[in-house]
């Protein structure tokens, strides 16, 4: 007989198994000292991915996640080292390419005219917005892009969590 134990991933109730609950604590744990300690973004959004991924395979929250349902969540998700790189190792500079902060595509929150898009991609790739909107304007204008471009933008790209989520998400990592 297995214990279990009630967690919230990602927002989301779950019963696990004492096996599958080590695993899954081990694999935060790992992707958390791979990320940047101001990175809490990113750490969010994996958290939550991996709650979708098992809401997937797990239907309801009475069933119990096994360790085998956990593995094959991490491996659809991927491994710790796709997230970032580890701070304590030696072969990372201060001036490493790869110590770079990994910025996630979003919709912007405060810059925006419609949905946040041109914001977004704005602030993503390091140019003006009223630049990318101005281009953007006259490509839909002059048939290079199609609206329809910009609305699946809109639904594909997440919107940037807002100020207060980041504060509330910092106050639980302390």
């Amino acid at each position: 007989m297995k214990q279990t134990v009630n967690v919230n991933i990602g927002s989301m109730p779950f019963t696990l198994d004492e096996d599958a609950y080590q695993a899954l604590r081990e694999y935060f744990a790992d992707v958390r000292s791979r990320l940047p300690e101001e990175d809490i973004e990113t750490e969010a959004d994996v958290e939550t991915r991996m709650g979708e991924i098992l809401r997937e395979k797990v239907a309801s929250p009475m069933y119990v996640v096994s360790l085998d349902t956990v593995r094959a969540a991490i491996a659809r998700l991927g491994t710790p080292d796709c997230f970032g790189v580890r701070h304590d190792d030696p072969r990372n500079e201060a001036g490493s390419s790869t110590n770079r902060r990994l910025d996630k595509l979003r919709r912007s929150r405060t810059d925006r005219s419609i949905a946040g898009v041109c914001g977004g991609l704005a602030e993503h790739f390091g140019i003006d917005s009223s630049l990318l909107r101005l281009i953007t304007l006259l490509l839909i204008l002059f048939g290079g892009l199609s609206i329809w471009i910009y609305v699946i933008l809109w639904i594909v790209i997440p919107e940037a969590p807002s100020q207060s989520a980041l504060h509330d998400k910092k106050g639980r990592n302390k």
